[in-house]
């Protein structure tokens, strides 16, 4: 008679941690940062059609690296959520808290009882009245979950780019001054004696909660917008009129 393969449960996790980590460390980086009015979101992405971004509620955003399959899974998952719960109850009974818990919930699942874990890391965002009020959650392919402030790096060159985003973050920036910033950490040089990388607005995906907005907070900037934001000169004035390029339905899904 065989003996059964054994192995410890400490080195199953942490083969399935192994696994998980290697595939989000293929996904390009998402940078979320805190302006004087929302949250700013920007990642290098050329994909018109697929984006790592995307509108959950009415105040409420998501972003992820990863596999795309998986993760545009949880953001469906995740609206549904927030229309059920919405319409049973009242809409200020949708939040990032009630959100990122049913999604820790989902992945801790997985990673326990499915032999292969989800490759997914997500950010969950909820603008408030003022800075104070805004709630930025990090869940990990296990279900953990970390409440964030001001900003969070996710992806391949995470710890890297937290160095560089960490020591430039201030509370109070512009929306001109956070996407420079942004922008400048997300072309970082990704090896010792590399150069500082020029992104160029048709490479971007950008989007924001902007807190000044009625209801719907969250805008993708796009086009002359962003060209605008991004130019050292007109920046202000680009932000203050009407976006043009302007998409608030948010129903595309993320991009690994």
């Amino acid at each position: 008679m065989s003996m059964p393969f054994y192995v410890s449960p400490e080195q199953l996790m942490k083969d399935r941690a192994d696994y998980a980590r290697k595939g989000i460390a293929r996904g390009r980086s998402v940078v979320v940062l805190q302006y004087d009015e929302g949250v700013l979101f920007a990642t290098e992405n050329p994909s018109r059609a697929l984006h790592k971004v995307s509108e959950i509620y009415d105040r409420i955003a998501f972003a992820a690296v990863g596999k795309y399959n998986e993760f545009e899974n949880l953001r469906v998952a995740g609206v549904r959520y927030a229309d059920l719960r919405g319409y049973s109850y009242d809409r200020v009974d949708v939040t990032a808290r009630g959100l990122a818990n049913a999604y820790a919930q989902t992945l801790g699942t997985v990673f326990t009882t499915e032999s292969k874990p989800l490759e997914v890391e997500l950010v969950v965002v909820e603008v408030g009245a003022a800075p104070a009020g805004d709630q930025i959650y990090r869940l990990s392919y296990d279900g953990s979950v970390a409440d964030e402030h001001g900003w969070v790096v996710m992806g391949g060159q995470a710890e890297r780019l937290a160095s560089v985003l960490g020591g430039q973050w201030r509370e109070g920036m512009t929306l001109r001054e956070a996407l420079t910033l942004a922008v400048h950490v997300l072309g970082a040089p990704t090896d010792d004696g590399a150069k500082q990388r020029t992104l160029e607005a048709t490479g971007l995906e950008v989007a924001v909660l902007d807190r000044t907005r009625p209801r719907r907070a969250f805008r993708r900037l796009t086009g002359p917008v962003l060209e605008g934001l991004l130019a050292k000169k007109g920046g202000a004035r680009a932000h203050a009129a009407q976006p043009a390029g302007d998409d608030s339905t948010g129903d595309a899904a993320a991009t690994p």
